[in-house]
């Protein structure tokens, strides 16, 4: 099939990461007035990403189909960030960041028992993390 005209996404970078490349689609589009002006529709629209993803992971549905469902709402997170002003990497990065601090905290509190992680329950490590939390600034 041959296009006829040009695309407004035509030019996009390909080497961009993901979340990067989806916020330029998305702000080609909105260049052109394909875009949401408030953010409540951009929230519904991840609540509906994400309801159709539980629905396919509750139909036990193949796995091509729960990829496609996780991209829609990684979709949707990369429009929120956009409309937010925030870099969606940066966010991420960042947010890597605080879990390798908070599950360190963790596996520092287990030595000090004398324990490890795969020898403590979920509960456990979730009371560790919710400390380590709640003494961050």
């Amino acid at each position: 099939m041959t296009r006829l005209h040009a695309s407004v996404l035509d030019g996009v970078a390909n080497d961009l990461s993901s979340l990067q490349r989806a916020v330029q689609l998305q702000q080609r589009a909105a260049g052109v007035g394909f875009d949401w002006q408030q953010l409540a529709p951009v929230l519904a629209k991840i609540r509906e990403e994400l309801d159709e993803l539980e629905h396919e992971i509750v139909a036990a549905a193949d796995s091509s189909r729960q990829m496609d469902e996780l991209g829609d709402l990684l979709f949707a997170v990369a429009n929120l960030a956009r409309k937010l002003g925030v870099d969606p990497d940066e966010a991420l990065a960042s947010t890597n960041l605080k879990f390798i601090r908070r599950f360190q905290t963790v596996e520092r509190e287990l030595a000090a028992q004398g324990r490890s992680p795969a020898g403590a329950t979920l509960e456990e490590m979730d009371a560790i993390w919710e400390r380590s939390k709640s003494s961050e600034p």
